[in-house]
């Protein structure tokens, strides 16, 4: 029995180097098309978020309260 130990052992460690090139892989096509998008921009204000970017809409003024 203990020969057939080192032959799962040697599957496991294939099957999960495989696993681990398919995530890179993706990982990889995934920064790509991150990348791809950001280089084009979107106009102006490039963020996903509209209006999170730039001076606010206008200055806030404090006012005391009367009595």
């Amino acid at each position: 029995m203990s020969a057939n130990a080192p032959e799962p052992e040697s599957e496991s460690k294939a099957s999960d180097d495989e696993l681990k090139r398919k995530f890179r892989e993706a990982l990889e096509r995934k920064r790509r098309s991150q990348a791809e998008s950001n280089a084009a921009g979107r106009g102006k204000n490039n963020s996903k978020i509209a209006g999170a970017h730039g001076p606010a809409a206008g200055k806030r003024s404090f006012r005391r309260k009367s009595g």
